[in-house]
């Protein structure tokens, strides 16, 4: 008697991260799910990232969107709910840009633009991105430094450009697992909106990480692999 095969585990990146983000799930999950992280960079829409995926995805599959990436898995769920088996939201928002945040993303893509040498999440920055207690972390923050300045100013430009669009109602219409995690000091997306976040979804499996920021998946790759091997192994249906 065959074993049934390991269910695909789509894990989407947030703006200026690629496959260096989820590297403890992809080799963590290894053995409970076939995990792949789709190249995001070359797309300037939500849209047009959303069509990538599901041109290459197979037909049904689990989805993880972190930050920009949770993005990504609200426009797959407007396009092809009927694909998702189940969802998993990190460090992310179902909201539009409030008038601030979308001040801070013209900024600094002002900043961005005006040329010289693109330091991506530099140190300079790096506060807002990890927990206070990491930032002596020489490798944590190389990692971090590293794939940001891989993929670049025009990458930052397009993606920090992308129009956001609210997700509650595509979100609560899906009828599959669901599961919401988020650093506890996450400064950029906090987890006061992933509270909201799962009410408004009807999402009962939320995960506060304690003492990490934005970037879990790297920071406490520990607990994000414990609930997404949780969340792996729910019946189908049940939210």
């Amino acid at each position: 008697m065959t074993s049934a095969p390991l269910p695909q585990l789509i894990l989407l990146p947030g703006l200026l991260n690629d496959a260096e983000l989820w590297r403890d799930q992809i080799s963590g999950l290894a053995d409970v799910a076939r995990p792949w992280v789709p190249d995001l960079a070359p797309y300037a829409t939500l849209r047009e990232m959303a069509e990538s995926v599901l041109e290459k995805a197979e037909p049904t599959f689990a989805l993880a969107g972190f930050s920009m990436g949770g993005y990504v898995a609200q426009e797959i769920a407007r396009i092809a709910p009927e694909r998702i088996q189940r969802l998993a939201l990190l460090d992310t928002s179902i909201r539009v840009d409030t008038p601030e945040r979308a001040a801070q993303r013209k900024a600094l893509n002002k900043a961005a633009a005006k040329g010289g040498t693109f330091l991506g999440i530099g140190q300079a920055i790096m506060k807002s991105y990890v927990d206070a207690s990491r930032l002596d972390d020489a490798d944590l923050t190389t990692r971090i430094v590293d794939m940001t300045q891989r993929l670049g100013r025009e990458v930052f430009l397009r993606q920090n450009s992308l129009e956001r669009e609210d997700g509650e109602a595509a979100l609560k219409a899906l009828r599959v697992p669901l599961v919401v995690i988020v650093g506890e000091n996450d400064q950029i997306t906090p987890a006061a909106g992933h509270r909201e976040m799962a009410w408004a979804i009807g999402c009962s499996h939320l995960l506060v990480i304690p003492n990490a920021g934005h970037m879990t998946p790297m920071e406490a790759p520990g607990p994000v692999n414990g609930a997404l091997r949780h969340w792996l192994a729910r019946p189908a249906g049940k939210r």
